[in-house]
């Protein structure tokens, strides 16, 4: 499977986006699939995943209530809505499902406080 994530841009603090990740290669829906980001001097961190079971999601404590992940398996897709940015979260987004070793190439998103 690859990875392409999309739909980082510029936006003001408090503004919303929506990155999309494309996969193609083999069923999508075999991987967990989750987004996480790195921002500058700092390591790669955790945002958002579907739990190992079932539907249900898991977000890191700083995005909770802010950023939702969604997808899409009958389009190879997984989404996730950001709103009301800070400028904390800045940062390069990756779409992953690290246990498979699957990492995107990520997006920017920079928010302007």
């Amino acid at each position: 499977v690859q990875l392409q994530a999309s739909g980082g841009g510029y936006v003001q603090a408090g503004g919303s986006l929506r990155l999309a990740c494309a996969a193609s290669g083999e069923a999508f829906s075999n991987y967990i699939m989750g987004w996480f980001r790195q921002a500058p001097g700092k390591e790669r961190e955790f945002v958002a995943t579907f739990a190992r079971t079932g539907q249900n999601t898991i977000y890191a404590d700083s995005v909770k209530g802010r950023f939702t992940i969604a997808r899409d398996n009958a389009k190879n897709m997984l989404f996730l809505q950001m709103n009301n940015l800070k400028s904390d979260d800045t940062a390069i987004y990756f779409c992953a499902d690290p246990p498979a070793g699957l990492w995107g190439q990520g997006t920017l998103v920079t928010v302007s406080s």
